[in-house]
Parts: structure tokens; C-alpha cells; sequence
């Protein structure tokens, strides 16, 4: 028998532990090389863990436990011969379930989530919940098997002391462990909040041109790039445009020191499977409206498809996040450290505005940017977002070089 450690290899530099998200493969499951065999969380993103060798796995670390890198998570039988036919791992688990039970205790099939609230509890989970006087039936398990937790226990409800009213409602509740990356994201935005001098500034764009742009330009953009025209590339080229002329905002502080880029690293805010993850666009500057789009629809790809890498999420100058996708009329984003600023764009509303003298129906957005007071003052928060006003007010202009069609490369 020849046996294979598998070790959490490391996902990035300063990352020490991971936690086990999800096993993708069973204990006893036959598994070939380079399948993924597990997704791990660590505090930036969510990895697959890939098989180094082809055999039959046992594993050696359970669904939600943190694990340290380097740490042994299964073992590979590399001298194990692969099932006969196609549907192998079903056979293996098959022929597993009808083995006698060896030295460890035999498994419990899970139970369907409706049981849970009958899990069996802990030692510990049973005292606290005879402490408070819940009873086990009231509860939902976490863990394994629907297995109350002392996590569980501990948050359970303590029924209301002289309560007559009779209900038939659901009084049930569950409880469930923040994955490593939510607990990071969580930590981050306190310490943001606490540690910065955050403000925000508000203001309004006309899209009005962006609008007649796309619906004159999309088709022939879409056929020639092969990506559409989107929002994203006249606010990402708006944004660069702003951080030339108010470099102070393309800043971050180290201690005592202010840091001046003189590139425009842009993430951007996308919502994936495991939560918000800020891609970013390396050199957004230099990019073409078909760069920034090609870019950014490569970049969703793979963080709805949960193969974002850390280093395609890692630095980042200034961030733009557009909650009008959600429906979002107005909010104050907040900063993605070491950044000193952040755009949030908003939905689009037609409403009436007064033009030359005249009320008018114009498509409208509101943008907001949120800005650290310590190394940006008013004037260049203020004048960074009249800035962005203009070039999206204007595009032709400011973003297009007076040609719309060479502007595209069309």
C-alpha cells in the first residue's frame, strides 16, 4: 500500500489557515489526478484543492474546520485500482455501506434538514440547553448529522418567562458558522469604520449620452469585440480620467506616509456564489472600452465560477461597486483598505429636470464617493466627482476624444 499526504498548500502570501468549505468527494470515493476534490475558504477567496494523485481518498478533516497550512486534510491510496465502469464513486460508496463496521464507529446517513431540529445534542450543548430549559426538539443542529453543537445550544431561545400567547407560527431558528471569508470581510469593515476618517459626497449624472451611445454602437461593438457595451467601461474610463486630475485620491496611508500611484489598479466589485469579491483591472488607464469590457467579463467569469485567484483580488488603487444592479437608489460604499476611496454607483431612474429652461424626463443616477478625510480633503473629493459628472454627462468628450466611433475602435 502506498499512502499520499495531502497538505493545504498555501493560497497567497500572509494566508496561515484555511477552512474547509465544502468536500467534493466522498471517504472511500476513488479519485483521478487533478480532480477537484474540496473547496477551501481563506479570508480572500474560495480555492479549489485539486487531487495530486489518483486513488482512494480518506479524509482526515471535516466540512467547516479551520486547518493550518501544511496541515494533513486526506490521504490518497495511490496503489489502489480504479473501480471497474463509469459511475465509480457510487460503487465504491455503494460497496462501503455494505462492509461490516470497522474500528471506527459506522457512519449515520445524514438527515434531511426538515429532522434536524430532533438532532441528538452534545454533552456540552445538552447541559447549556438543560441550564436555559430549552428542550432538544426546539433546536436546529449544525452539526455533522444535524448534531447540536454547544455553538447551537448557546443561541438557542430562552422561552419567555410567563408567556400565555398561543401560536401556531414557526418558532424554529438555525444557526450557521460564518465561512472564513465573511468573518475577514466582517472584521475588515469594522476596521474601516474605526480607523479611518470616512466621509461620503454625493451627486448626480445625466446618462442620457451613454444611453444613445449603446443603443446606436452595441450591436456593431458586440459583433467586432465579441463583449458587449456596458456601463462599467464609460465609469471605469470616467474614473481614470478623475484620478489623473486628483491624484490624492488614487492614495493610500502607511503610518506616517501617503503613497501616490502613479497607475490605475481598478477593482471592481462582483457578486459571486461565496459573496462580494473586488477583482482588479491592472492598468485600467491604458485599457480601451474593449479592454475594460473583456477584462471585466473575464474577471466575473471566474468569480461566479468560484476559480478567482488571490492575486487577481489582491492591491487595488480605487474600487467602484455599482449597487444599482440590486436595485439601490442611493448609498454611502464603504472604503476598501489600504484604498482611500470608493465610487459606488446607483440604479437608474427617469426623472424630471430642469434643461435650458425647460422640464425635461432624463435617465438619471446617483453616485457617491466615500472618501478618507485624513489625506483627501473636500475640495479634491468634491472636485474628483464633478469631475467623473462631466465625463459621464459628456462622454464624447471627455472619454471618446470627439470621435465616437474611433473612440470605440468601431
Amino acid at each position: 500500500m502506498s499512502i499520499l499526504e495531502m497538505k493545504v498548500p498555501s493560497p497567497g502570501e500572509s494566508i496561515t489557515e484555511v477552512e474547509i468549505a465544502t468536500w467534493l468527494v466522498k471517504d472511500g470515493d476513488y479519485v483521478e489526478k487533478d480532480q477537484p476534490i474540496a473547496e477551501v475558504d481563506s479570508d480572500k477567496a474560495t480555492l479549489e484543492l485539486p487531487a495530486e494523485e489518483s486513488g482512494t481518498i480518506t479524509l482526515k478533516a471535516e466540512e467547516g474546520e479551520v486547518v493550518e497550512v501544511g496541515q494533513v486534510v486526506c490521504l490518497i491510496d495511490t496503489s489502489a485500482a480504479k473501480p471497474e465502469g463509469d459511475s465509480a464513486p457510487a460503487a465504491t460508496a455503494e460497496v462501503k455501506a455494505a462492509e461490516p463496521a470497522k474500528v471506527e464507529a459506522p457512519k449515520v446517513e445524514a438527515k434531511p434538514a426538515a429532522t434536524y431540529a430532533t438532532g441528538t445534542p452534545s454533552p456540552a450543548a445538552k447541559k447549556i440547553l438543560d441550564e436555559k430549559g430549552v428542550s432538544a426538539s426546539q433546536v436546529s443542529g449544525s452539526g455533522k448529522d444535524g448534531r447540536i453543537t454547544k455553538q447551537d445550544a448557546d443561541f438557542a431561545s430562552v422561552p419567555a418567562m410567563g408567556s400565555t400567547t398561543a401560536t401556531s407560527g414557526s418558532r424554529g431558528s438555525s444557526t450557521t458558522k460564518l465561512s472564513v471569508l465573511r468573518r475577514k470581510v466582517a472584521a475588515r469593515l469594522v476596521q474601516v469604520k474605526n480607523e479611518t476618517a470616512m466621509l461620503t459626497t454625493f451627486n448626480e449624472v445625466d446618462m442620457s449620452e451613454i444611453f444613445r451611445i449603446r443603443k446606436l454602437y452595441k450591436e456593431e461593438f458586440a459583433q467586432k469585440h465579441g463583449v458587449g457595451l456596458g456601463f462599467m467601461s464609460f465609469f471605469t474610463k470616467a474614473v481614470t480620467r478623475a484620478l489623473k486630475l486628483y491624484p490624492d485620491v488614487n492614495a493610500s496611508i502607511d503610518g506616517d506616509y501617503k503613497i501616490n500611484y502613479d497607475f490605475c489598479d481598478i477593482s471592481v466589485a462582483v457578486s459571486g456564489p461565496k459573496g462580494l469579491m473586488v477583482p482588479v483591472l491592472r492598468n485600467a488607464e491604458d485599457m480601451s472600452f474593449r479592454g475594460v469590457e473583456s477584462n471585466i467579463k473575464s474577471l466575473a467569469e471566474k468569480v461566479r465560477d468560484g476559480k478567482i485567484t488571490v492575486d487577481e483580488m489582491t492591491g487595488g488603487t480605487f474600487t467602484l461597486t455599482n449597487g444599482g444592479t440590486f436595485g439601490s437608489m442611493m448609498s454611502t460604499p464603504i472604503i476598501n483598505p489600504p484604498q482611500s476611496a470608493i465610487l459606488g454607483m446607483h440604479n437608474i431612474l427617469q426623472r424630471p429636470m430642469a434643461i435650458d429652461g425647460q422640464v425635461v424626463i432624463r435617465p438619471m443616477m446617483y453616485v457617491a464617493l466615500s472618501y478618507d478625510h485624513r489625506i483627501i480633503d473636500g475640495k479634491e473629493s468634491v472636485g474628483f466627482l464633478v469631475a467623473v459628472k462631466e465625463a459621464i454627462d459628456n462622454p464624447v468628450e471627455h472619454l471618446l476624444g470627439g470621435d465616437e466611433r474611433r473612440g470605440l475602435e468601431l
